[in-house]
Formats: C-alpha cells, structure tokens, sequence
C-alpha cells in the first residue's frame, strides 16, 4: 500500500502511551484479545491481541541482577509463547516452542525465571506464528535498570510501528501471504511512535529507549528538538558515545539515546522525496536547572571478547525470494540452501569456542539476522572488533561479518527478523554443548 499523508501522519492524533509497571513485574502476562486505538482519536477502534488488557503489553521494569519471574497465560485461540528478545538467559526460558519448550495452548500457562544479567533496553514478543501474532500486538518492552542509572529527568521507552489497516480501524488479513513473505514483508500503511510518555519541558536531560517492533519495516528515523547522543545499541553500550544523526533501525533493533530537549522531540520517517510524521512528544514549561554536565557512557557491559583466531568460521548464505535466484531449499527462503529447521543444527559450538559468521546477502531484500542467548560485534573492514548488537541488518547484495563467543549452553535460534522471512525458511539453529 501506498504510503500517503492520510493514512500515515499521526500529527493530529494522541500517541498511544504504554502501559508501565515500575521496578516490579506482574505475577502473570496474560495473551489475550484487546480493542487499541491505533488510529488518531474519533477513527475506529482496532481489535487486537495483547498482554494485560493492552498493546503494547506492560512496560516490565527491574533492575540489574533482578530475578524476572512470571506465569504466562495463554487466553488467546492458538497456541503461543513470550520470547525475550537480547535477554542473555537459560535456554530452557527462550521462549521457542520445539526448540527451547512445548506450545502454550489455548488455555495452558507456562512459567519463565530468568537472571537479569545485563542492563539495557529489550522486549518480549511471541514466539509462534509471530509473523501474525506479533502484528496483531503480542509485544511488550522489558527494561533492565543499570544499578547506577545516569542521571536523566525522563526515562522514556519508544516503540515504533506499523500496521496495515483499513480507515474504519480494522486490521486488513492475509498475515500468510506468499506475495509479502516473498518480498520485503507485511508492510503497513501507517505508522507511528508508541512513547512511555507524552510530554517534557525545555532543557530536560532525557533518555529515548527506542525499540523497533515492526514485523519487517526498517525505519529511516531523523530525530527534531533534542541534542542527543547514542549511548547503546540493541542494549549493549557503546564504549563512547555519538553524536545523534539520522539513523536507520530495522525490526527488532533497539537504539538508546541521552540529551537536552531544545524544543517539541519530533520523530519524522526521512524518505529519499518525502519526510512524514511518526509522532512528537510535546514540550510542556521549562526546566529552571537544566543539567549542564557531558553525556557519558554507560557502564560497559561484562561479555567476553572473541579470541583473535575463532574456533570456526563459517559463512551464512541468505538466498531466494522475488527476483532471488534458484536454492535447494524447500521454502521461499533459505541458508545455504537449507529452508527452515532442521533435526541437526547449523553448526556446534564448544561453551567459550569464538565463532565468526559472514552473513552474506544473495537476495534483492535487506535482512536483520538476529541471534538468540548472545549479544556479537559487528567487524568493522579492518577487521577490528565494531558495536556489540543481537541484531545485524544486511542490505541487499551485501555481507557484514559478525563474531560471537558462544559462551551460553542450549539451542539456540539464528533467524531472519523480517518474520514473513523467517515463517518461510529463513531461520536455524546452532547448538553449544
């Protein structure tokens, strides 16, 4: 669909805030339909799937170290799960049915616990028939508090995303479609930010956790009304902050940002002939004691460094789709000629073994290839060691390589997070013993 100012400004309409919780949790996340109003005030109602009585589900805050407990419960009518996505955890808590536990059938529950080792900004969303159940809501922000927070007047979670929707409100079907799983994927017809809080005042020190939940939109952001810097990436700090510029951030990534408010903080969608408007958070008074001091970096985070010679490399072929050429794949897509999981896994690590990746790109769609249970950096051309992410977006035609210590036991998910991909054959696994 056509992406056109009627359908995709939400300049006239309130942003939908979510839900928080605090430095708590629920005792149960509860899958079930919910009414959102998705489009501006006075236009139609959306039915959809959520956590809690909403969507986005509730803002889980804890804090570093915290042990996350919770039952879910399953009251929608098909089978789901809550995958935590960049949490470093037991596999048995990753939440992907057939590989790390069972379905959650209509019905059913199923309790997860798990040590919150790092702090930074992640999510939950489901896991089964995520390509639908994902577009239809069932997700959430999960924040882990640094022990010592940096000194901010606003903690503010945004989510961005789209939907693909008819005027009167309601979502338009066909989640399976072969047309979208071949190309770039269901893609909306509007969009919009999803803030944990709609106003600030002039001068106000701010920190944006942004989180892109997108089902395949990668997102060309430019960012008005704040002097900010990047601080980390996919919950990882960065070694030293950078200056804000536009920035592109595909599904599933995360980007958090510290600065100053100068005026309204407008969040526009840059197009090569067109700039539209996802949102604003409003200025509201002024803040008589602005802080003055320099944005610092984040505690860095306790990972090990990959080894100078790994243990494997191996190359991750992405092939098919329109305009892709022939695999030997059984799906739309493939790894290296492989469609879907399979009863072997893709490769087998040794705990603490270094393992690079190039991730090539043979296909005419970008991809965000996402790796369960570990964070790993991107290698910059040199060959020196880049930002650390869970999350690596491959334009088209292209390869990034990526190298991981694989220092988390289990089976663990290597998929593509454009979920109409990965629902047709762009996903594996890897084992580490």
């Amino acid at each position: 669909m056509k992406l056109d100012r009627r359908t995709f400004i939400l300049s006239t309409g309130a942003a939908l805030t979510l839900p928080q919780v605090g430095l708590s949790s629920p005792s149960v996340l509860r899958a079930e339909q919910v009414k959102a109003q998705i489009l501006p005030e006075g236009d139609g109602a959306t039915d959809m799937l959520g956590y809690n009585g909403s969507t986005p589900g509730p803002e889980l805050r804890v804090r570093q170290g915290d042990t996350l407990a919770l039952r879910f419960d399953n009251k929608t009518n098909e089978g789901s799960s809550v995958h935590w996505h960049g949490i470093r955890l037991d596999n048995a808590m990753d939440g992907v049915p057939g590989l790390t536990q069972p379905l959650v059938e209509p019905g059913e529950s199923f309790d997860y616990r798990f040590k919150t080792l790092d702090a930074g900004t992640f999510w939950y969303h489901s896991h089964n028939r995520s390509w639908e159940q994902v577009a239809k809501g069932l997700y959430g922000p999960l924040i882990v508090e640094e022990a010592n927070p940096p000194r901010v007047d606003h903690d503010i979670t945004v989510m961005l995303d789209d939907w693909r929707i008819e005027e009167t409100g309601a979502l338009v079907g066909g989640f399976g479609n072969m047309h979208d799983f071949a190309h770039a994927g269901r893609m909306g017809n509007y969009a919009k930010i999803l803030p944990s809080q709609d106003s600030v005042r002039l001068g106000d020190r701010i920190r944006l956790r942004l989180i892109n939940t997108a089902t395949a939109r990668v997102f060309p952001i430019r960012i008005e009304g704040l002097s900010a810097q990047v601080v980390a990436l996919d919950g990882m700090p960065l070694a030293k902050p950078r200056l804000l510029e536009d920035f592109q951030i595909a599904p599933a990534q995360r980007i958090d940002l510290i600065g100053d408010v100068t005026s309204a903080v407008d969040f526009l969608f840059v197009l090569r002939d067109d700039i539209y408007e996802m949102g604003s958070i409003k200025m509201e008074g002024e803040n008589s004691t602005p802080a003055t001091a320099p944005i610092e970096a984040l505690a860095a985070p306790v990972i090990l460094e990959p080894k100078d010679v790994p243990d494997q490399s191996l190359s991750l072929r992405m092939e098919g789709g329109a305009m892709g050429g022939r695999h030997a794949g059984d799906d739309i897509w493939a790894f290296n000629g492989v469609s879907g999981l399979k009863d072997a896994p893709f490769a087998s690590f040794n705990r603490g073994d270094t393992a690079e990746f190039d991730l090539i790109n043979d296909t005419s769609f970008p991809h965000g290839i996402h790796l369960h249970g570990h964070h790993f950096f991107e290698v910059n051309l040199d060959g020196s060691l880049g930002d650390l992410r869970d999350t690596s977006l491959v334009e088209r035609g292209a390869s990034r390589k990526i190298s991981v210590v694989f220092d988390n036991p289990g089976k663990w998910l290597l998929h593509c997070h454009m979920l109409g991909h990965q629902a047709s054959g762009m996903k594996t696994w890897v084992e580490v013993l």
